[in-house]
């Protein structure tokens, strides 16, 4: 198995050659590098962020008030759910490939839980009239924010343990998500929806609990767990 950290291959520090490190900044007695700080990058960020148009809508039929705001977010939940099925997808494959000790039936298992809630987020979106196809604003979003932990996942470099962090990452904004969707719920007054998501949200901690130990196994035996 491929250990997390490789000592004495890692160059990129000048530290420990101050001469080369001397004779880089050489280079900025030939140059004149512009002056001043971030406030011109600031300035276009606002002018950029007044002037865009909203990331997207809510697809017909349109609803009211906070009505809306769950069916935004239902659809980011779903969404989310579809990718993490996917994280775990690429956790499963990552393991095998570096023959890691984590159990897969257990992984197979937690995998197979995202893929019902994503089906259960669905079947909450149809019951209240919406269309489960459809890309919501706060969708759009999230599925940028996890295209990251699925580089990091694919990325044949990584080890089990760098992987496990990304795993980690996505499993701490599902618990939040699902008690958002809980809050929501009960102010629209959707009890069976508050149970659903209640029941999702218990299960989202046991994946929490697991991931949590095999990362930190992962750490402090600074390679994969066992």
């Amino acid at each position: 198995m491929r250990e997390t950290t490789e000592i004495g291959v890692n160059h990129s520090g000048i530290a420990l050659v101050p001469e080369a490190a001397n004779k880089m900044m050489e280079n900025t007695k030939l140059t004149k590098p512009p002056r001043g700080d971030e406030t011109t990058l600031a300035g276009v960020r606002i002018a950029y962020a007044q002037e865009a148009d909203p990331v997207g809508s809510l697809p017909d039929p349109k609803v009211p008030g906070l009505k809306a705001v769950l069916m935004d977010k239902l659809g980011e939940r779903l969404a989310f759910e579809r990718a993490g099925t996917r994280l775990y997808d690429a956790l499963m494959a990552k393991c095998k490939a570096l023959e890691s000790p984590i159990p897969m039936k257990e992984l197979r298992h937690i995998r197979d839980e995202e893929a019902m809630h994503f089906a259960l987020v669905g079947a909450a979106i149809q019951s209240l009239g919406g269309d489960p196809t459809a890309q919501t604003p706060s969708a759009d979003v999230t599925g940028v924010e996890g295209s990251g932990l699925m580089q990091v996942l694919s990325d044949p470099k990584t080890t089990v343990a760098q992987s496990l962090h990304a795993i980690l990452i996505a499993e701490l904004a599902d618990g939040a998500a699902w008690a958002e969707l809980i809050e929501l719920a009960e102010a629209e007054g959707n009890d069976d929806l508050v149970k659903r998501f209640t029941d999702a949200e218990a299960r989202e901690l046991e994946h929490l609990d697991k991931v949590r130990n095999w990362y930190r196994t992962a750490v402090t035996l600074a390679g994969d767990v066992e």
